[in-house]
């Protein structure tokens, strides 16, 4: 007799009903540990609960950008992957335009879609219709094959401009693909006046944005309207790329913004000799750390092309909040040097 194989719905209906959990009970702005909504870790991990969702997440997410554009060896993918999960991940976040990102992943891992929350973009692929309805739907139903799944659990509109936000054709794409039960929440991806209004619409269920040491508009421009809405918030591009790793301005335009506002901000734990250091003190650990206490912040979306990565993020993420001085100091300083223009990068 065959035995039947539930589809990610079937697990989803019967999760929803044995969930114990309400919106509230786990306090996303502190450092708790709770039960994962899927299989258990082998090793502790914070969770926090996801808005009003019924998704309590591992701080520590996998973004899927640099498998796909440094076109990674699906082994090596799948030893990353694989060893995440066992290790506590549960939020894996890509988008379609990051080139075979998607299909990487569903090759990957598509065997333990329970294991893990899965959270992609729409918009930005080679040969993209724009940000209609329908090339948002069609967008949809390109990442289900590519990540061999039946529902996704959050799709983001992928960094529209905040003039196709205002004129609504895309988000209703979106609320269309929730109802047919093709995603299951929905949200908007992007940084300053676009995500502000995102946040203030009310017809999202999250937001993602940038978040770091080199990028704190966020914190007082959309994080205290998400809390009050109970929108999910993940944070992209919580380590600032690492950009105290240049000794000179780096080349890699995507870098540059953050290494010219790290001159001027001056971070005495990124400079030096003190940039070198990768215990829990050092830059790495104090970008995680800062970005992760932020209030209503649900989990940091980090990338990488080695398996052991993750791990050694988690461990660094694993020593709590920054001590307050330390955090003060931090947000004293972006105050006292940030311009107008230093605005969410996104």
């Amino acid at each position: 007799m065959a035995v039947h194989q539930p589809s990610r719905r079937d697990f989803l209906k019967s999760s929803a009903a044995t969930a114990a959990l309400s919106y509230g009970a786990v306090t996303i702005a502190q450092f708790q540990f709770g039960s994962p909504a899927h299989a258990a870790p082998t090793a502790s991990i914070e969770r926090r609960r996801f808005g009003k969702t019924d998704m309590t997440v591992g701080v520590l997410g996998f973004g899927g950008a640099e498998i796909g554009y440094n076109k990674v060896p699906p082994e090596t993918v799948s030893k990353l992957l694989n060893s995440a999960i066992d290790g506590g991940l549960n939020v894996i976040d890509t988008a379609e335009c990051y080139l075979d990102s998607e299909v990487l992943i569903g090759n990957a891992i598509g065997g333990r879609r329970n294991d893990y929350y899965l959270f992609t973009k729409c918009g930005h692929a080679p040969g993209a219709e724009g940000w209609t309805k329908t090339a948002v739907l069609r967008s949809i139903e390109r990442s289900l094959k590519r990540l061999k799944t039946d529902v996704i659990d959050l799709v983001n509109l992928h960094s529209c401009s905040l003039d196709e936000l205002t004129k609504g054709e895309c988000i209703e794409g979106l609320e269309q693909a929730k109802k047919e039960g093709k995603t299951r929440y929905i949200g908007y991806s992007g940084d300053s006046q676009a995500a502000r209004y995102a946040v203030e619409c009310g017809r999202f269920d999250a937001l993602q944005t940038s978040l770091n040491l080199c990028d704190q508009e966020p914190i007082e421009l959309t994080l205290p309207i998400a809390m009050d809405k109970g929108m999910g918030v993940i944070c992209k591009r919580p380590i600032a790329n690492a950009v105290w790793r240049y000794d000179k301005q780096p080349t890699n335009g995507y870098h540059l913004e953050y290494w010219k506002r790290l001159q001027k901000l001056g971070y005495g734990f990124a400079l030096g000799e003190a940039a070198k250091k990768q215990d829990t003190t050092g830059p790495a650990a104090t970008a995680l750390r800062f970005t992760a206490m932020q209030p209503s912040v649900s989990v940091l979306i980090v990338g990488t092309t080695k398996p052991e990565r993750w791990k050694q993020n988690a461990e660094l993420l694993s020593a709590g909040p920054l001590p307050k001085e330390l955090a003060t100091s931090i947000r004293a300083r972006w105050k006292e040097v940030s311009q107008g223009d230093w605005t969410g990068q996104t």
